[in-house]
């Protein structure tokens, strides 16, 4: 969620005097921790992200990579690393790519707040959804892996993933509905009436669940690492807002960036994707109901307002990092700016799903 430049966002950078951590401490950490870990470190940060701030730390036999809360006074619930932790150490053994976890700090005296250290994939980030430097036939292959990556998820036994718990019964999206609402009221700067029209007709309009899966919350391209000469997706990053839920929250997520303007990012609204060789909508959905044994899904528009109001919950909360002083990066600023962007969008999908002004 945010609108910097795509290479603004790849790579590593110097770590800001704000978000140092105690090398020492850490280092003694992970000798206690880490399997096979021998230091010494050396720690630079990740560019890009809103949300948890994210180190590379190289060693002289391996590299690894650390997520952590931010600094600060937080949100109820938010940033649960410890929930990422959860999920991919589920998750590694089945097979399905995520990086291999290597330990849960949850002692706060360590660098100053919970923490989780995990492998550093080798592999491709591609921050620009129109892929500028593929071919046609490249940009099928890597959209098919993107759409098939998250169906294998949707289709994986989350009770034998031991994760049977790792989400509440009950309907999905009354759930997330109310969260989120939660959220926004907890990090609120100014009334938005669209918002407000919103949190009136989302819990009113909910659709009804059909299955539930393990729901990641945040899948798009540029949260996955492909690998370096394949159409593979080698790790799904970026767990903080996964749960278990209706795999349709999910689906209708990553579809949104075909009604979100390109701008550098995973947006691909306007482009020719015909000429590209970018499957459109449809055979995005298509391929998914096949892959998943589901029936044709036909109308995303609900599910489309759900999450245009779902991000502009987690906007705000950025906008009141900024407020606060504990936004972690550099462009949350750009980010908060989208507010207007995202509210207005929610209502106008809102409208398209029958909502009345």
């Amino acid at each position: 969620m945010s609108e910097a430049p795509a290479a603004d966002n790849i790579g590593t950078m110097a770590v800001p005097e704000k978000d140092r951590l105690d090398e020492a401490a850490l280092t003694g950490w992970m000798q206690d921790h880490v399997e096979g870990f021998e230091g010494p470190i050396e720690l630079s940060k990740f560019k890009g992200g809103q949300s948890n701030p994210t180190y590379r730390i190289n060693t002289p036999g391996r590299s690894y990579v650390l997520r952590r809360k931010p600094f600060g006074e937080l949100l109820p619930s938010a940033h649960a690393v410890d929930r990422e932790y959860r999920v991919i150490s589920g998750l590694h053994p089945t097979g399905f790519p995520v990086a291999r976890p290597y330990g849960l700090c949850e002692d706060e005296s360590v660098i100053g707040s919970m923490f989780y250290i995990m492998e550093m994939v080798k592999g491709r980030s591609l921050w620009d959804g129109s892929l500028p430097d593929m071919e046609p036939a490249q940009r099928t292959e890597i959209y098919h892996a993107l759409i098939d990556t998250l169906a294998d998820l949707h289709q994986t036994d989350h009770e034998a993933a031991g994760l049977g718990e790792y989400g509440k019964p009950g309907n999905y999206f009354e759930r997330q509905v109310g969260r989120w609402t939660k959220q926004y009221r907890a990090s609120e700067t100014e009334e938005m009436p669209e918002i407000e029209r919103l949190i009136e007709w989302l819990p009113a309009t909910l659709p009804s669940q059909e299955r539930t899966s393990i729901v990641h919350g945040d899948y798009r391209i540029d949260n996955v690492i492909y690998a370096p000469d394949e159409p593979r997706i080698a790790a799904v990053l970026d767990w903080e807002l996964s749960t278990l839920g209706d795999p349709m929250a999910d689906v209708a997520y990553l579809l949104m960036n075909w009604e979100t303007p390109t701008e550098g990012r995973a947006g691909l609204a306007g482009l020719d994707l015909d000429a590209l060789g970018i499957p459109n909508m449809r055979a995005m959905l298509d391929r998914y109901a096949e892959r998943t044994g589901r029936e044709k899904i036909e109308d995303l528009n609900w599910y489309f307002a759900f999450n245009m109001f779902r991000l502009a919950g987690i906007v705000q909360g950025i906008k009141k990092r900024i407020i606060d002083g504990t936004a972690s990066s550099a462009h949350a600023k750009q980010t908060a700016e989208r507010m207007p962007f995202l509210a207005q969008a929610a209502w106008m999908f809102a409208q398209r799903a029958g909502a009345k002004a």
